[in-house]
Order: structure tokens, then C-alpha cells, then sequence
């Protein structure tokens, strides 16, 4: 688990100053990404191993909005992890209040970056099979 917060630009917003419902997806994104740097196994270090991990599926379902001005935590999670297949949730919550904005998950394969086929971490990148086996939070 890892936190990662963001100020709400007024470009993210719409004309009554409320997020776009599009921008709770990239948040998830930069939440994942911060959390990726954190256990020290980068999108970059990934790339450069050979792996790309593209995202499946995306489910976010909205429970209050976010404004413009607020900040954000974004708390990401590895929900389920197989070797081949990433499920990440996310809890979105106003910084201040505590209040939940949204909730998600974003689905994942392991891909061989050359081939595009699925690829075993278990197998072929112990290291990082070991870090996401370890961080598996129900």
C-alpha cells in the first residue's frame, strides 16, 4: 500500500469546478506509477527489463466530488497478483476531510515488451514476482 497525493488543477475540473470523472482514471495511473517507484521497481527499470504491463480493465466508482483547490490521497494497493495477471485497488479521499471521492481497480497482464505475449514473473523475473507476491493486501 502507498499514498500519493495530488492538488486538483482547475483544468481537471468542469464548469461548476467539480473533476472530471475522467481524471479520478489518471490519478489511478500516477497513484500505481508513484507506487511502482516507491517498492523501487520503476515503470522505467520494468521497460528496460523487457516488461510492459498494460492495463486490462478499469473500474472506478464515484462516492463524492472532488473540487477545484482540494488535494487528494490516492491509496494504491495490490489486491491480486498471480505471476502473469496485477489487480491494483485504489481509495481516493480528500486530504483534509478524510472523505472517500472514489474507489477503483485496474486489471493488468505482464507482457514480454518484444513479443507482446504473456509473460511469467515467476519464471523469467524472480525479483519482481517476490516484491508484488509480497505485497498482496485483501
Amino acid at each position: 500500500m502507498d499514498i500519493y497525493s495530488h492538488k486538483v488543477h482547475y483544468y481537471e475540473t468542469d464548469q461548476m469546478q467539480i473533476v472530471h470523472h475522467s481524471n479520478y482514471i489518471r490519478w489511478f495511473e500516477e497513484a500505481r506509477t508513484h507506487l511502482m517507484d516507491e517498492i523501487g521497481f520503476s515503470y522505467k527499470r520494468m521497460e528496460d527489463e523487457g516488461i510492459v504491463i498494460p492495463v486490462l480493465a478499469v473500474n472506478a466508482e464515484y462516492k463524492t466530488m472532488s473540487r477545484y483547490g482540494e488535494t487528494v490521497e490516492i491509496e494504491a494497493a495490490v489486491k491480486q497478483f498471480s505471476g502473469v495477471k496485477l489487480i491494483v485497488s485504489y481509495v481516493c479521499r480528500d486530504r483534509e476531510t478524510q472523505e472517500i471521492r472514489a474507489v477503483g481497480e485496474t486489471k493488468h497482464a505482464f507482457l514480454d515488451k518484444e513479443t507482446y505475449r504473456p509473460l511469467s514473473l515467476k519464471r523469467k523475473h524472480k525479483e519482481l514476482y517476490n516484491l508484488f507476491n509480497g505485497m498482496i493486501r485483501e
